[in-house]
């Protein structure tokens, strides 16, 4: 970006002028002068802009240095008289700090709130305050800071107990209430008065300032230079790309620069992006609005003057000054208070603070939140002002008396929603993005309106009551606004063809839910207040319902001998509307005035007798018809608006206030009603009053043999509407409805929900309703009815429903949808069942209606009712035409159920009343009227209880014929005679023994069928077996290696011990080394043989550093690094795994390619990534989905034969270093010929083979195409990816990478085995099992398909570094070599020097001695570098290992002799032992491992188990002494010059003598991260992260790694790097340099574990963090405390170390395809 060079033309006249400066003689001059304001502004003027905007670049560091040195001090030594630090001590000294703490929070920072003491939820405590509280023992909550709130401790209005923490708890002595001014001089005070009032004026005006290019009176510059700045600030609308794309243009900048201005205008809220002249700045200026002005209004752009923008920042410091000089004081804080909120000349809201707080939109986000966190530290901590302060804030809830708030809050937001129908309604159609964005605005008033309610009145004055009531009024106006908004039409003929717009309404809706209920429980606190209410609800919608009866014609209704006058309205063909909140407030006052009894004191203050009932009962059932019809399907036609509508009518975050209410008032209307007139109309409304109002409505299915549909949908309306009648009489736990409490309401919630099925606590709580302070009030009683059961290592705790309560189940909940009934019937019956009970699921005993209601109970048994069950009783007795319904009979039996208990329950309670005007039994008794006869009720049930068609509803017959004989027995006995229950008993008894009997019958049928099936299943099974014997056969020795192999074998071998490696090792007979296998893909059997098909195993090779000792290890240049010896750090390998599923080469083949061409087709048609990315090679394995990227070939064991003699080690050293020298001779002339062309041979001194050893020979590769072509298939892959580097057959490298992988592979098995304390063999899992052998096998394999040359020349280097050679150079020392990868290199390179040998030497004593030297170099090695310095206690050893006590200490002493000052003395030979048996026994573990697979050697029985003898057993089975120190001392003329040469190595002293440490052995296992116990110690240590590239920012999402700790800023452009090209985000590079492309992270915001791999792939995996109730909260959204779970978390470490991380995350990917899409690569 171009920059006018003018801001460094007069350095040094500047800086003497700066060094001159004194503040101490200017802050005396203002001391002498009149008008101090123009003083201090002259000043300014003269000094901010020479600091502050001198170049484009807004804050260098030397504004920091210069300002507080030229501007603030002189003010800080006006202010104290002093030099200030002393002044400032002093006042900080005399200071009574305040018991507010008011620490402000920073951007996730962790708050904790109670649950049980907060005011409201957003009163909140600091982690400090809360940990020294007695909150912490309450239930609180914990969320994470957004940023900008503070700590409410101290703050009495805030708790309702508890407010102070230890720390800021008051003093008792301490007269706090004092004047703090009191400790300051009168001096003093003005001073301070002048200065505050100066620089707040001076700070306020710059940040209100609106002018671009000129400053306020008094702060004009002496100089103006012509320099400007284009300042672009922040708005809602665009985005991130539209503002970097935009700058890229307007000011020609990388990428990079404009990423960082838009994360810098996001943070502050505003960025100069160009520096210089006007012309220069303004031409940018347009470009940006040119560019952004398109679809929306422009990006605002400002061209200001250099000496503007100077003062601006230097007002923000100002203000920060402010709040930095009121921390030493109470007394400096009270007068900044005092000159903020003093009114200014204007009169009304004209003080600085007003000034601010009605500029505050025109601000930059930086300049608000610095006045906001000064208003916090002076204004909310000062308990005089900050009630000052709230009154000109929002003129808060006290308030509500004295400045009418709530009319005030309602009024402004009626303004903002203009739009009106005819009516008068609100009008939500098409409604723009503009118009939502501006409704969501708008609806924050409604959370005012919450706080302003929040907190309820505990007396009431005369004053409150009239301005409470006002506002109600208002609320009312509001409300009859939305009475009937968004009225909906059924559709007839042909489907809507735009959805109309539902959201807004019901998004007013759920906004308004809590201040309804809030305002019934203002209501319900003052008796006056409601009666008050009631009335003005009422008149309000009779007001309403003027305007709706005009044009409904008058029609009378008369059934069953009784009749009523009503109106013709039909809901499916006129305007009907979901929205009744009047309604519905009427019927939540109505309740109340029941449950606080005004009803029943004051009823002639109460209009109840002008009350209209049908008018009252008319909207809300019409609102539930249209729900029975939707369900009926009758409205299909209208869309999927009206089916969401409906959803959220019954949805719990709405039902409360809509569904709920509706039931209740048609409660109220049918209590007030005849319940036979109350039935017709409901008949009529869901217009059935045909059906069941004609003569011979019993003879339904002759008469309506019409349109199946029309019967269909008047089956579901019938069943709806006796839905509706079992909720009218049976919802009775609502208080004032119903005699009981609010939380039995509760209660029976969770009863209900747990019935359907066992459930979180998480899920119990979406399910319940929660109050405006996020309460659901259920932690009081679920104790009462559940049990918990916590969880495994997966899943969560669970709440079971104790089994004494499930008798208050009721199948008819009104709360439950249609597939909750199914589930919690089914649920229910099985528990029945298993509990050996009858399966009836009888309606419930219901609490007592309250007097208001108590007249519903005659629906029960009016006339129409009973018309209505007796026809569909007898219905019933034809099988179904499709003429009445299952679920239609079963409500009908349960009605008649609810009706049997209701007049148990009066029978019971009549002793005490003598009531018994219920009489159900005697309604259901009489047959009917004279000309039809029909039957009646209890003889249609008699008829129907054996009919067969009905088996289904058999047991609930059954129960209400038993109940109504027992009422009888009940009735007949007198009232002298106590009710006795023994003939209704003996019913009871012979009913239930017959059903006994037929349950014993049919489990006895079940179990003989069962018992059949089997018989056959293992017949069929044992057939199998014998015509697949071989194949079972070699299943089962795979299976279990130990059993079949050891017993077989033992015996043969020469002396009963097993040796894997060796001359004299185990060898394979030819049956053993069969091996059939089957294809997956084709079902192919296949012998394994080296010359015939090739089978391969699918795998997956992966770069790992779960074993790295070293992190820090900057990776290699691929092209250039040699990867031949592996250093003891581990600091990066190789690691191959498979699922073990096995397939014909050329299947693979084909299989991959299909894959390839449907990828190739997928990517045309379009752009989605699949979990695995085959470019690179990577498939799903066929069978199981497990992520693979090639394949290993299979190969059978190898056939050896041993001659008896063989040479000891010195013999056969000799032999082999004559070999080496023939070799490097002739590789030497090979390469010399190469060079020159000519045979110039005098340099090169010949040195000739040993007898039968060829060198000019070309071993024959014994293998078929396919095992050569599948060979190098899995090498050139394990190269590919373990360097990282394209494929290439022919690199040298290929073989050592290969090697590596296995050496690699099996050091990562040995450490899991110990981790998970599994012994050494026959705990692997099969997969491993075939991985390792098919690896290691492969392994000596893969030589015959590279350049035989080239592995001759890697084994000699490899042999160098052990025997040390003078002719080969650049051998490492012994220190820095990994010895069991020296070990498996040596082994597996050895073949291709072998194959030249016809001398009769066997390959399995090079195998051997390889074994010895690698061993003795092992514990040199631990001898030099892992001999620890404090020697530990010394225990006797009983003189069982005596010798190699003295043995070793001999050793360490011959070290010493080589190695002088470099080994510190050590004389106990049992610690030496102690050290060496520790550190070599990893490497011991993992030969074995080697050589069992390489040579097929079952190990030894102790070695499949865990405990004493694994030493022994392991040197035995390794053909190894038990006292190790005899390798050398037996073979010592030979080993001594062997051990000069390693310790002559100059690399041994420089590692002994450097300040690195060396890596000890053993070497621990890696583990991840300890975690805090408690996860707000972790938000904690996150909040504190600022990201590392932008200055001191917090970070968005601060992500910890799991592997090394390291806190990373995610998902951000700001730490963005470049990787191969590509743009990724903190963690996916992090990955690559931690984890070699793999980490586990935690995003500590979001409580969610993040597994990512690769640039492409990731999944989120559950945290460790589980809270008390066993579940885990990803997102932080329930805010419950959470604690580590130890179990989970090592699962997480298990999965790391197993290297499954990948595998994990393609199956997660595999399952939900939304991951794939995710842009892991930017997290």
């Amino acid at each position: 970006m171009a920059a006018v060079e003018t801001d460094r033309d007069a350095p040094s006249a500047l800086c003497s002028e700066f060094l001159n400066f004194s503040a101490k003689d200017t802050a005396a001059k203002w001391l002498q002068v009149s008008n101090l304001p123009k003083e201090v502004y002259q000043h300014l003027a003269c000094y901010v802009p020479k600091i502050y905007c001198l170049g484009p670049n807004l804050n260098p560091q030397n504004e920091d240095l210069l300002a507080p040195l030229l501007l603030q001090s002189p003010l800080e030594w006006y202010l104290c008289g002093e030099e200030p630090s002393v002044g400032l001590a002093k006042l900080e000294q005399n200071n009574q700090p305040s018991q507010l703490c008011g620490h402000v929070f920073k951007v996730g920072e962790p708050t904790y709130s109670c649950r049980e003491c907060a005011a409201d939820p957003t009163c909140v405590l600091c982690m400090q305050c809360f940990l020294g509280s007695v909150h912490k023992e309450h239930r609180y909550r914990m969320t994470t800071s957004g940023g900008g709130g503070f700590c409410d401790c101290g703050d009495t209005e805030a708790w309702k107990k508890g407010p102070y923490c230890q720390k800021h708890e008051p003093n008792i002595s301490d007269s706090s209430q004092k004047d703090p001014l009191a400790n300051l001089s009168d001096e003093m005070i003005a001073r301070t008065y002048n200065v505050f009032s100066i620089i707040l004026k001076y700070a306020v005006d710059m940040l209100t300032w609106e002018k671009e290019d000129e400053l306020p009176e008094g702060l004009e510059p002496p100089a103006r230079g012509d320099t400007y700045y284009c300042m672009l600030f922040n708005d809602e609308v665009h985005t991130y790309e539209q503002v970097i794309y935009t700058l890229q243009k307007a000011v020609n900048c990388t990428q990079k620069e404009a990423v960082s201005f838009a994360t810098t205008v996001d943070r502050d809220g505003r960025k100069s992006v160009r520096f210089g002249d006007f012309q220069f700045c303004e031409q940018a200026k347009s470009v940006i609005v040119r560019n952004t002005s398109r679809q929306t209004k422009p990006l605002r752009v400002q061209v200001m003057h250099s000496s503007v923008v100077a003062h601006q920042c230097f007002a923000l410091k100002a203000l920060t000054w402010l709040g930095q000089i009121i921390r030493y004081s109470d007394a400096l804080r009270r007068i900044l208070c005092q000159v903020g909120l003093q009114r200014g000349p204007e009169g009304e809201n004209s003080s600085l603070v007003d000034t601010l707080m009605l500029c505050d939109s025109k601000m930059w986000k930086g300049a608000r939140n610095v006045y906001h966190q000064l208003f916090m530290s002076s204004l909310l901590m000062d308990t005089k002002y900050k009630k000052l302060f709230a009154i000109q804030f929002a003129k808060a809830r006290m308030l509500i008396t004295e400045e009418n708030l709530m009319t005030t809050i309602i009024r402004t937001f009626m303004d903002h929603l203009r739009h009106r129908d005819l009516h008068g309604h609100f009008q939500f159609e098409r409604y723009t993005a503009q118009q939502a964005f501006k409704f969501r605005r708008v609806q924050s008033l409604i959370g005012d309106l919450k706080y302003v309610l929040i907190s309820r009145p505990t007396e009431w004055t005369d004053q409150l009551r009239e301005k409470y009531l006002e506002g109600f009024s208002a609320f009312l106006e509001l409300l009859k606004c939305m009475q009937g908004m968004d009225p909906v039409v059924r559709q007839v003929g042909q489907h809507i063809e735009m959805e109309p717009e539902w959201e807004a309404a019901f998004t007013l809706q759920m906004k308004l839910t809590h201040i309804i209920s809030m305002m019934q429980e203002w209501c319900s606190s003052d008796e006056r207040v409601l009666i008050e209410a009631y009335k003005k609800c009422l008149s309000a919608l009779t007001h309403c319902h003027s305007g709706f009866t005009d044009g409904e014609q008058p029609i009378t209704l008369s059934m069953c001998g009784h009749s009523v006058d009503t109106i013709r309205y039909c809901v499916s063909q006129e305007k009907v509307s979901i929205h009744l909140p009047l309604s519905r407030l009427l019927a939540g006052l109505h309740a109340l005035l029941s449950k606080t009894e005004v009803a029943y004191r004051f009823p002639e203050l109460l209009p109840l007798s002008e009350l209209s009932p049908p008018m009252l009962i008319e909207h809300p059932l019409r609102c539930l018809v249209l729900c029975a019809q939707v369900h009926a399907g009758m409205w299909r036609r209208n869309g999927f608006s009206l089916v969401n509508q409906i959803y959220y009518y019954h949805n719990v975050k709405c039902r409360v206030e809509m569904f709920d209410k509706d039931l209740s008032m048609l409660q109220a209307g049918a209590s007030m009603m005849d319940p036979n007139h109350f039935l017709m109309i409901m008949l009529s409304r869901f217009e059935l009053y045909h059906i069941f109002s004609s003569a011979d409505c019993r003879k339904r299915y002759n008469r309506e043999n019409a349109n199946k549909d029309v019967v269909q949908q008047n089956n579901t309306l019938i069943e709806e509407m006796l839905h509706l009648v079992i909720m009218i009489v049976g919802e009775r736990y609502t208080a004032g409805v119903g005699q009981v409490e609010c939380f039995d309401e509760i209660r029976r919630e969770i009863v209900h929900q747990l019935c359907i099925r066992p459930m979180a606590h998480s899920e119990l709580v979406k399910a319940l309703p929660e109050n405006e302070n996020k309460e659901t009030g259920m932690e009081r009683v679920i104790d009462s009815v559940a049990l918990f059961k916590k969880p495994g290592v997966t899943g969560k705790g669970l709440y079971k429903l104790r089994p004494e309560s499930a008798k208050m189940f009721n199948l008819y909940f009104h709360h439950y949808s249609r597939a909750d009934q199914s589930k919690a019937e089914e649920a229910q019956r099985k528990i029945k069942r298993q509990n050996g009970e009858d399966s009836v699921l009888p309606p419930p005993v219901l609490p007592r209606f309250c007097p208001l209601f108590a007249s519903l109970v005659n629906i029960l048994q009016c006339d129409v009712l009973l018309g209505i069950l007796g026809a569909v009783l007898q219905w019933a007795m034809e099988p179904s035409g499709g003429h009445w319904s299952e679920s239609m009979l079963q409500r009908v039996l349960h009605l008649i159920g609810m009706g049997l208990v209701e007049e148990q329950q009066h029978l019971l309670s009549s002793a005490e009343d003598n009531d018994t005007n219920f009489n159900f039994t005697l309604k259901i008794s009489r047959p009917g009227e004279a000309p039809a006869n029909t039957p009646s009720i209890l003889a249609l049930l008699e008829t129907l209880q054996n009919a067969p068609h009905l088996e289904v509803h058999k047991d609930m017959i059954r129960w209400i014929l038993k109940t109504v004989a027992n009422i009888k027995t009940t009735r007949e006995c007198t009232a002298s005679a106590p009710p006795s229950d023994s003939s209704g008993h003996s019913q009871e008894e012979t009913v239930r023994d017959k059903d006994k009997a037929e349950r014993k019958r049919k489990a006895e049928m079940a179990r003989l069928r069962r018992e059949k099936i089997m018989a056959q299943m293992s017949e069929m099974q044992r057939h199998f077996i014998n015509e697949n014997k071989e194949l079972f056969q070699q299943s089962l020795e795979e299976l279990d290696p130990s059993t079949s192999s050891t017993l077989e074998h033992s015996p043969s071998s020469c002396d009963s011990t097993l040796f894997c490696v060796g001359p004299r090792r185990w060898r394979a007979g030819g049956s053993d080394r069969r091996q059939v296998v089957t294809c997956i893909l084709c079902q192919e059997e296949q012998e394994i043989r080296i010359d015939g098909k090739a089978m391969v195993l699918a795998a997956f090779v992966q770069r790992s550093t779960v074993m790295s000792k070293n992190r820090k290890r900057p990776p290699h240049n691929p092209d250039k690094y040699d990867p031949l010896f592996m250093h003891p750090d581990l600091s990066f390998g190789t690691h191959t795994g498979s699922c073990g599923h096995i397939m014909h080469s050329h299947c693979w083949q084909r299989y991959f390619e299909a894959v390839q061409a449907k990828e190739q087709r997928r990517q045309q048609r379009l752009r989605v990534h699949t979990s695995y990315d085959v470019e690179n090679g990577e498939f799903l394995c066929p069978l199981c989905e497990c992520l693979s990227n090639t394949v290993i070939p299979l190969l059978p064991l190898t056939k050896t034969s041993c001659s008896s003699e063989q040479p000891d080690l010195s013999q056969w050293l000799n032999i082999t270093s004559l070999q080496m020298k023939a070799l490097l001779s002739a590789h030497r002339k090979a390469k010399a010929a190469d060079a020159d062309g000519v045979d110039d041979m005098d340099g090169v001194n010949d040195c000739p083979p040993p007898d039968g050893f060829k060198l000019d020979y070309t071993p024959k590769n014994p293998y078929s195409s396919t095992i050569k072509e599948m060979l190098t298939t899995f090498g050139t892959a394990t190269y590919k990816v373990g360097l990282k580097v394209h494929p290439n057959e022919q690199d040298p490298r290929v073989p050592i990478m290969c090697w590596g992988s296995c050496a690699y592979t099996i050091q990562s098995i040995e450490r899991l085995l110990v981790d998970e304390e599994k012994p050494l063999f026959g705990s692997l899992p099969c997969r491993q099992d075939d991985c390792l052998s098919s690896l290691t096998r492969f392994g000596s394999a893969c030589w015959t398909v590279s350049s035989h040359a080239t592995v001759q020349n890697h084994f000699i280097r490899l042999l160098a570094a052990l025997v040390p050679d003078p002719r080969v150079e650049n051998t490492p020392c012994i220190l820095d070599i990994d010895m069991f990868h020296l070990l498996v290199s040596l082994v597996l390179s050895h073949p291709a020097v072998f194959s030249l040998d016809s001398s009769g030497l066997s390959a399995d004593t090079a195998q051997l001695y390889f074994l010895h030297l690698v061993t003795v170099a092992h514990i040199v090695q631990i001898l030099l570098s892992s001999v620890p310095e404090e020697v530990q206690m010394e225990q006797e050893s009983g003189g069982a290992e005596r010798e190699e006590e003295e043995k070793v200490c001999m050793f360490y002493n011959t070290l010493r002799t080589h190695l002088g000052s470099g080994l510190r003395e050590v004389d106990s030979g049992w610690h030496l032992w102690c050290c060496v048996k520790a550190g070599i026994l990893p490497y011991l573990r993992a030969a074995a491992l080697f050589f069992h697979y390489l040579n097929g050697a079952p190990a030894p029985p102790e070695l499949h188990t865990l405990g004493v003898g694994e030493w022994e057993a392991l040197c035995g089975y390794l053909c190894l002494p038990s006292n190790l120190l005899q390798l050398f001392y037996n073979n010592r003329e030979l080993m001594e010059p062997v051990l000069h040469g390693w310790c002559s190595h100059p690399g041994v002293l420089q590692g002994l003598q450097s300040s690195v440490a060396l890596i000890r052995f053993p070497r621990e296992s890696n583990h991840l991260i300890e975690l805090p116990g408690d996860y707000s110690a972790l938000i904690n240590q996150a909040s504190s992260f600022t990201c590392p590239k932008s200055g001191g920012d917090k970070s968005r999402a601060p992500t910890l790694c799991l592997v090394c700790g390291a806190m990373l800023c995610s998902q951000s452009y700001c730490c963005q790097s470049e990787l191969e090209g590509v743009d990724v985000g903190a963690c996916t590079a992090h990955t690559f340099a931690c984890g070699a492309g793999v980490g586990i992270f935690l995003r500590v915001r979001e409580s969610q574990v993040l597994f990512l791999a690769g640039k492409t792939k990731g999944c989120f995996y559950a945290p460790p963090y589980l809270d008390d109730y066993g579940e885990t909260d990803q997102g932080l959204r329930r805010g419950n405390p959470l604690h580590l779970c130890q179990e989970r978390y090592r699962k997480i470490q298990k999965l790391w170390r197993q290297h499954s991380i990948t595998e994990e995350i393609g199956h997660a990917q595999e399952a939900n395809q939304t991951l794939v899409g995710i842009d892991w690569q930017h997290l």
